[in-house]
């Protein structure tokens, strides 16, 4: 099992900034790759980018190329995603996810954290 604990959601005007935080825990952490999810209401849950257990690899859905970046700390079994020039269609509820490849699949998610970006 891999426990994933997200920090870091909040409120902020388009064109804005935040940094999102995911501690992961559990069996051999280092091992998976690591993702972040997002789903708005109403929408299907979407991975937004992963990173390879290395951080050689990575993945960005073209919505997001540019503005979003994926990173982590295997020292601190940290996951983070750094979010610039944020649009109000980027609101959604973030969760961190634990899996095999940086474009899936995943078998492990956190419970999430809100990001509403206001226009």
């Amino acid at each position: 099992q891999v426990q994933l604990v997200e920090s870091g959601g909040g409120l902020v005007q388009a064109g804005g900034s935040l940094r999102l935080s995911c501690a992961a825990s559990g069996r051999i952490v280092s091992s998976y790759a690591l993702g972040w999810f997002r789903q708005a209401p109403g929408k299907e849950r979407e991975l937004v980018a992963g990173i390879s257990w290395s951080g050689a690899s990575t993945y960005y859905r073209d919505s997001v190329k540019g503005r979003f970046t994926i990173s982590r700390d295997n020292a601190k079994n940290t996951v983070y995603l750094d979010m610039n020039s944020l649009k109000p269609e980027d609101t959604a509820v973030y969760s961190c996810s634990a899996g095999g490849d940086p474009w899936g699949p995943y078998d492990y998610w956190g419970q999430g954290t809100q990001v509403t970006v206001s226009s």
